[in-house]
């Protein structure tokens, strides 16, 4: 008896410990601790080049009979910088010149018909008729007139256009005709670039553009003399990549006191004032679906609970964005799988994220 009571006994204290089932494992997540990130004194090594260029070619068709200027040539605003062979072109100008001289003559024979005609009809001599062809007469030599100086005025612009006239003061850049190339109207000859504002433009990667906001200032060394310095500001950055390379273009603002060795195809090497500022960024996978203002999932260190935050965000490149405000160095987000987390679960360790762009581990 006592046997089968202590028999008894631990079946009952066995029962509660078998219907209790272990707690389901957290769900762990991939997420990646903030941090802002000095980034390495980067240097790129660009060209100096002018702010503005205007490519140059002639109004009219014709053979480009002489090139002034050079590569590396300065001018000033009006000069002359390359003519066409203007035989055809005068040949034009005189004969329009001929014709308005005749339509000038014509109007002046017609005038004076016109005037003896009202004369004979004002005494009675004339009759209507022939006041009324006068009158017509006039007119049309007047018209023939009109035609005819404009016409001299075509002439005279064609012949004007054969050649070619600096717009602005300038360096010419680049040649794309010799003397004696046949060109067709508008085909280029020559590229000015403006006297005065200049910038380096370098290539960046899109993960170095994305961390760059406008307005920042670089250090400039020439790559020929690195004793010659000078400043730079951030104006730019094209917001297309380059197929071939994969870079963006910067365009950097020199200073007004720029050194003159800086000069047009300079090469130049540019490093960021003070080394690359701090920049929070985030994989463009931890934005939670479309929404706007950006939020992100944030792990709380004590509990792990997730919550919702907004952010405040800059330039994006290479699958990573910036963040400007809303986030706190040390912070955990959440990369991956943002879509299916509800706001307040509790979730389990962290997993570092691998083969995101720049992450951190």
């Amino acid at each position: 008896m006592r046997y089968l009571y202590l028999l008894l006994l631990l079946a009952l204290m066995a029962v509660p410990a078998a219907a209790q089932e272990p707690a389901p494992p957290l769900r762990p997540v991939v997420s990646e601790l903030i941090r802002p990130q000095q980034g390495p004194s980067s240097t790129w090594v660009g060209n100096v080049q002018a702010a503005s260029e205007i490519t140059l070619g002639f109004l009219v068709l014709g053979r480009l009979a002489e090139r002034v200027v050079d590569v590396g040539d300065t001018v000033a605003a009006g000069s002359v910088l390359a003519r066409l062979d203007a035989t055809s072109l005068e040949a034009d100008l005189r004969a329009a010149e001929a014709g308005e001289q005749i339509a000038e003559a014509n109007f002046q024979a017609a005038r004076d018909a016109h005037d003896r005609t009202t004369t004979l009809v004002a005494r009675g001599v004339g009759s209507a008729l022939n006041a009324e062809d006068a009158a017509n007469a006039l007119a049309t030599a007047r018209a023939t007139l009109e035609q005819a100086r404009a016409a001299a005025a075509q002439a005279r612009d064609a012949r004007g256009f054969a050649e070619l006239r600096a717009p602005i003061d300038g360096v010419v850049t680049a040649v794309a005709a010799e003397p004696g190339a046949t060109l067709s109207a508008g085909e280029s000859v020559l590229t000015l670039a403006a006297a005065g504002a200049r910038e380096v433009v370098i290539a960046l990667t899109e993960e170095d553009s994305a961390g760059m906001a406008l307005g920042a200032r670089f250090d400039l060394r020439l790559l020929a003399n690195p004793a010659i310095r000078s400043t730079a500001r951030l104006t730019r950055i094209d917001p297309v990549t380059a197929r071939a390379t994969r870079t963006r273009s910067v365009h950097l603002a020199l200073a007004d006191d720029v050194p003159a060795g800086f000069r047009l195809g300079s090469l130049v090497t540019a490093t960021p004032a003070g080394g690359r500022g701090a920049a929070m960024t985030l994989p463009l996978t931890a934005l939670i679906g479309d929404g706007d203002p950006p939020e992100v999932w944030r792990v709380a260190p004590d509990d792990r609970r997730v919550t919702r935050v907004q952010v405040g965000t800059g330039p994006q490149g290479g699958g990573r964005i910036v963040v400007l405000s809303g986030l706190s160095d040390g912070d955990e987000i959440v990369v991956r799988g943002v879509n299916s987390i509800q706001d307040g679960a509790v979730v389990g360790p962290r997993i570092a994220p691998l083969g995101l762009p720049g992450v951190e581990e």
